[in-house]
């Protein structure tokens, strides 16, 4: 018995589209879509090409069965693109394109970041996100905090705190920026996060053990999604307590 196809359903509810729309994008019946849907029907190599396009997707992803092994149960559509067992071993390139394809919204939340605050060009990405009317926000660990201090000690790190102050300092050129906020917060930070308009990475930490050390999932906002809201809504309550130092100053 043929499975529906969920995650086709929840790329389309993504992009705001009906079936019978999809359709006439890829031009053909809407009783064809209606099977890719409620049987899981595989469209055509040409077809199925066209689909991806429109809804901004992969073929595998909406279509896991062309990877070679066909599910026993349905996919249900997932917020969880990929997983790398540390940091150091997510490739360049990802930060890279996540960097370079952002083009509405950057949210950043570290104790120190010089990884990716100091690399990839993000400075000069900051000034083009706010020439073109993005929204850019920066957490950076308080470097006179007794948590960031701790964590340092805790990590075999004592350098932390100076890391982030420096950190700080090097992004004092692009801090008055229109759309761009950058503040420090002073929590026992659980997890690292990077947002790059719908696509989380995502950081957990480890007690004892540098955040380059622990794992990272990539995670993409999809339609009834929980995970990417659960750890943006963390980013929230981190920044509704941060304070801006160079407010405090003038």
């Amino acid at each position: 018995m043929r499975q529906a196809n969920l995650r086709l359903r929840a790329a389309l509810a993504e992009a705001g589209l009906t079936a019978q729309r999809l359709a006439e994008h890829v031009d053909v019946d809407p009783k064809s879509v209606e099977r890719w849907l409620s049987q899981g029907r595989v469209p055509h190599a040409r077809t199925r090409l066209a689909v991806a396009t429109v809804l901004d997707q992969e073929e595998s992803h909406l279509w896991p069965s062309l990877l070679g092994s066909v599910p026993s149960v349905a996919p249900a559509p997932t917020e969880l693109e990929q997983m790398w067992p540390s940091r150091s071993q997510v490739p360049v390139e990802i930060w890279q394109s996540l960097i370079e394809d952002a083009q509405k919204r950057v949210d950043i939340l570290v104790y120190a970041g010089g990884f990716i605050v100091e690399t990839f060009r993000l400075i000069d990405r900051i000034t083009e996100l706010s020439d073109a009317g993005g929204s850019v926000r920066i957490l950076i660990g308080d470097s006179q905090s007794d948590q960031l201090q701790q964590r340092g000690l805790d990590e075999g790190l004592p350098s932390l705190p100076w890391r982030a102050a420096s950190t700080w300092e090097y992004l004092a050129g692009v801090r008055d920026l229109p759309g761009v906020d950058i503040r420090v917060h002073s929590t026992p930070l659980y997890v690292s996060v990077y947002r790059f308009d719908d696509t989380l990475m995502v950081n957990p930490h480890t007690h004892g053990l540098p955040a380059k050390d622990n794992p990272v999932l990539r995670l993409r906002r999809i339609h009834g999604g929980q995970l990417f809201d659960y750890y943006t809504a963390a980013y929230e309550r981190v920044w509704d307590e941060a304070r801006d130092p160079a407010c405090e100053e003038s």
